[in-house]
């Protein structure tokens, strides 16, 4: 008789080869999937939706590799991102074709005393179990807008998303293995690879004392259930407060170097201009750059769009999100006139300062016409998102204060 272990495992086999069957329907089906469109407000922003494996139909910027953008109208009344309504970011095709759970190897080495392998019942059974609500961003999030614009995916605002993760704080696990003297970082590998081994490894790195600030976890679960295969089964890197392209996928490798890491994607890739703004002027070259970080404030106003109608003299309710890089969201404030006036929002449940933090408020158009609604919000170390938008060449790091335009009848 077929264990528990047995079942999970030939499931998730079934799923790995149920995606690359997807994605080849998919790659098929583009053109004649008519019916099922979403047209994102900028140039050229016609996607199609199309449901993967373990997802409600998501925006779909490529099919190889997967990426696949939330609907922001999914965001409305909700603090927590269902799994099956989260976005999905890979940057090579080369996805396993199987995990076993039951095999899986979670390997720590490199300058420490004890190397590791860790099994996903190690991690279960032999450390303590840590729970945290955080979102993950991805650093093109919102892209599309970028004027003048920029190359990379178009996104719109939906490349994010908050979940309840557990797992185990990195740092036990780093205890466990005892890192060396001398060690400056400590570098990330997951089992997505280049589809045929002539490109730059997806590995990214932290500094020691981040990755050991009791944090940054290991987690076999999102929201309850195990981590969908498109979000990184069965282990994926949480760092809350940075971009999501620290979040590594499928993790397998945790190595402790001596060295600042110079792979691809930390020297080259993913960097953002060394300037207070971290901007520059709108078409210019970087310079001087640093690896992207932390994200910025930001709020959205989720429950209207601009196809919105309003009546005048009446209630409306106008409710959203906000977030940030973990200081915690201290106010949301909201404005019907293009930010002449502004009028504070109530704050909803607060899940913690990595979490969305929902906020909501009633105001009454006072005449006819177009309204332009803008929501700003700010943290607890008091920073704040900018009127304008800074720009760099990548399109990372939007965060400028949101406009919709209702129409009040």
């Amino acid at each position: 008789m077929a264990t528990n272990h047995d079942q999970v495992a030939g499931r998730r086999k079934l799923l790995a080869l149920g995606l690359a069957g997807a994605a080849s329907a998919s790659l098929s089906s583009l053109t004649a999937a008519a019916d099922n469109k979403a047209v994102l407000p900028f140039a050229y922003g016609e996607r199609d939706l199309i449901a993967f494996p373990e997802k409600k139909p998501m925006i779909v910027l490529t099919v190889r590799p997967p990426q696949l953008e939330t609907p922001f109208s999914n965001f409305d009344n909700k603090v927590i991102t269902p799994n099956d309504e989260f976005f999905v970011r890979y940057h090579w095709n080369g996805l396993p074709t199987s995990i076993d759970p039951q095999t899986y190897r979670l390997k720590i080495g490199g300058n420490v005393a004890k190397p590791l392998e860790l099994s996903l019942n190690d991690l279960k059974t032999k450390f303590t179990a840590k729970k945290i609500v955080a979102v993950n961003q991805c650093s093109g999030n919102s892209r599309g807008f970028f004027e003048p614009r920029v190359n990379g995916g178009q996104l719109s605002n939906g490349a994010m998303g908050n979940a309840a993760w557990v797992g185990v704080p990195l740092k036990d696990i780093l205890k466990a293995a005892n890192p060396g003297q001398g060690a400056k970082q400590v570098s990330f590998d997951g089992l997505d690879k280049p589809p045929l081994g002539d490109g730059p490894d997806f590995v990214k790195a932290l500094d020691i004392d981040h990755a050991l600030d009791g944090e940054v976890m290991v987690a076999y679960q999102m929201n309850g259930a195990d981590i969908p295969f498109l979000n990184g089964y069965p282990i994926k890197l949480i760092v809350p407060g940075y971009f999501g392209t620290y979040w590594i996928k499928h993790l397998s490798q945790i190595n402790v170097i001596n060295d600042v890491f110079t792979g691809f994607w930390m020297a080259s890739a993913y960097r953002i201009p060394d300037t207070d703004c971290q901007c520059v002027e709108p078409g210019t070259p970087m310079t001087k750059t640093i690896p992207i970080n932390k994200f910025g404030v930001r709020s959205f106003i989720t429950n209207l769009n601009d196809k919105s109608v309003v009546p005048v003299g009446k209630a409306t309710l106008v409710r959203g999100i906000a977030f940030d890089s973990g200081a915690g969201i201290k106010q949301v404030r909201f404005s019907q006139d293009g930010g002449k006036n502004w009028v504070a929002a109530k704050l909803g449940q607060d899940l913690g300062k990595y979490s969305f933090r929902p906020w909501s408020l009633e105001f009454k158009p006072a005449q006819k016409g177009a309204l332009d609604l803008r929501t700003q919000a700010f943290n607890a170390a008091g920073e704040t998102q900018p009127t304008n938008a800074r720009w760099n060449p990548p399109g990372y790091m939007r965060n400028v204060i949101e406009s919709i335009v209702v129409t009040a009848v």
